[in-house]
């Protein structure tokens, strides 16, 4: 058996959707249970438990998070209390319950002033308040247990919630210029990609082809800059219909200074899939092809 936690989130929804159609049974909560409360972590546990007779809990898929850079410098507590002492309720509950735990984490624990794709080893030096708490949340899993998967994804969109892609299509199809910030770079990271990578985690097991725990680093490939990816999101809105095609808008680039914001961003923020790769036996799809195909799904959605 399986517990979904934030499973109306981006990712979450995505993930439920991944599990649903691959036949895998879940339990799904989101802020009906509170995760800074071990109390009712717990009791959700054995609610799963006890509806679900001869099913023990197998994993705890984590997709909860506060998640909100900017608003984190201010609310260190709030944030600290969700990724950090949330994400070690949810590995003592695992634990407690023989589970493994499946946890997404971040690239901002990283600094980005690296040169090269960041591997799973490379020392940790987050910029702000959300990276220095995901930073714990991940060293709170790793003292808790050893029975886990720590995710490391980026810059990552989807059907659901706010994102840059979701931002960057009604400001390119509404006004005549937008100014983007093109000394970051990273890799665009369609939801679906992470979430049929976790499907995979589940079902590799569960043939027996055992994943070694530890932290891996998930996203689409290839790396841009969010000035060249708004720039695609632009040309994709426009071939799939979802900006007008008589609109024009012209997408200026900027520095970061010239673009200040409350965090500091890591101004490079590529990480290395090599490992993940190599243990499910996959190709993780280049960003513009995960990027047209995210436009030509919600194309047939509109």
């Amino acid at each position: 058996m399986i517990w979904l936690i934030g499973a109306s989130g981006m990712l979450g929804s995505e993930v439920a959707a991944h599990l649903t159609a691959a036949k895998i049974p879940f339990a799904a909560s989101d802020s009906d249970v509170d995760i800074t409360d071990y109390d009712a972590l717990e009791q959700f546990a054995l609610r799963v438990s006890s509806q679900n007779p001869g099913h023990t809990l197998e994993y705890i898929i984590n997709c909860a998070a506060y998640t909100d850079v900017n608003n984190a410098e201010d609310e260190a507590e709030k944030a600290a209390a969700v990724n950090a002492k949330g994400v070690e309720n949810i590995a003592r509950v695992a634990r407690n319950n023989g589970a493994t735990l499946i946890h997404i984490s971040t690239d901002y624990v990283f600094d980005g002033t690296g040169t090269r794709p960041y591997a799973e080893d490379d020392a940790k030096a987050p910029l702000g308040v959300y990276g220095r708490t995901k930073s714990d949340g991940e060293d709170a899993i790793a003292k808790e247990m050893t029975k886990f998967y720590i995710l490391r994804t980026a810059w990552l969109y989807g059907r659901h919630g706010r994102n840059f892609v979701a931002t960057m299509l009604s400001l390119t199809g509404s006004k005549d210029e937008v100014k983007v910030v093109a000394d970051q770079k990273g890799t665009p990271t369609n939801a679906d990609t992470l979430a049929s990578v976790i499907t995979a985690l589940v079902t590799a097991n569960a043939k027996g082809h055992f994943v070694p725990f530890g932290i891996y680093h998930v996203t689409d490939e290839g790396e841009t800059n969010w000035h060249e990816f708004a720039e695609e999101i632009y040309r994709l809105g426009k071939k799939h219909k979802r900006i007008a095609a008589e609109h024009a808008c012209r997408i200026v680039p900027c520095t970061t200074a010239e673009y200040p914001t409350k965090a500091k961003r890591p101004a490079y923020s590529v990480l290395d899939k090599t490992k993940i790769q190599d243990a499910l036996r996959i190709k993780l799809p280049h960003w513009q092809k995960s990027l047209e195909r995210f436009m030509k799904d919600t194309e047939a959605q509109q």
